[in-house]
């Protein structure tokens, strides 16, 4: 039996290709900065909001985690019209996204913030610091340094979801995958190079997450530190 293999006959389409890669690319983006937002806000409730507040944010996390992101993509795109909004696809699917993402950041950053120590939170405390102040400077910079790897995970998940997507036409990568093996017919080779774009968008993405973790969220910290403690380490008689 003979397989006969084309790709050129998909790779010349790079064009297209190209587009759903970048659309993918950008979903992502967007979808990562709301995501995060909500994540914080949501770890902020459930951690120290008084309980009307509270109760409404698990509703939300249980809702969304125990859903299927294509349910919830459909619900956006198809059933809210019904209520007179109308999302365009690439809309839609930024929301979807971001709301499932802000789900599973929530408790992502919920479970580091309880793992912060509490002689932290009473020193603050002592320094007569505000609550909000006392959260934002004392609690949660650590609480995202420890779940900043869980988190990329997540924001990982989140971009290979978007596959989804354009099952409501937005233009991304499965989308122009799918649109190019309708037209010659060489599913096979579409769907293989469409997986190879997705895994190396996936290991950019992560690679990228942890740099700018290390970098620009977390480095500061870890070079001050550093620097105060080197003239402790030379603050010796010399000979």
């Amino acid at each position: 039996m003979t397989v006969d293999l084309d790709f050129l006959a998909v790779l010349a389409q790079w064009p297209q290709l190209a587009r759903g890669a970048a659309l993918t690319v950008g979903l992502t983006v967007a979808s990562t900065l709301g995501g995060l937002a909500i994540g914080v806000g949501g770890a902020w409730a459930r951690h120290d909001a008084p309980a009307w507040l509270r109760w409404p944010v698990v509703a939300y996390v249980e809702a969304m985690r125990n859903t299927p992101f294509i349910v919830q993509l459909f619900f956006l795109f198809f059933g809210l019209p019904s209520l007179g909004i109308r999302l365009s696809p690439v809309a839609a699917s930024i929301l979807a996204m971001t709301v499932n993402l802000g789900a599973y950041a929530t408790e992502i950053f919920r479970g580091a913030l309880l793992a912060t120590p509490r002689g932290q939170v009473e020193a603050a405390a002592s320094l007569a610091l505000s609550r909000a102040q006392i959260f934002f400077h004392v609690v949660l910079p650590p609480a995202l340094k420890q779940a900043w790897p869980a988190t990329t995970s997540q924001i990982v998940i989140v971009m290979l979801g978007s596959a989804v997507c354009g099952q409501i036409s937005a233009a991304e990568l499965s989308y122009y995958a799918n649109l190019i093996q309708s037209r010659n017919f060489r599913a096979f080779e579409a769907t293989i190079v469409a997986t190879v774009i997705y895994l190396a968008l996936a290991v950019a993405l992560r690679q990228a997450l942890m740099v700018a973790g290390t970098r620009w969220l977390f480095g500061h910290s870890g070079v001050a530190s550093g620097r105060a403690a080197a003239p402790a380490s030379g603050s010796g008689p010399h000979p």
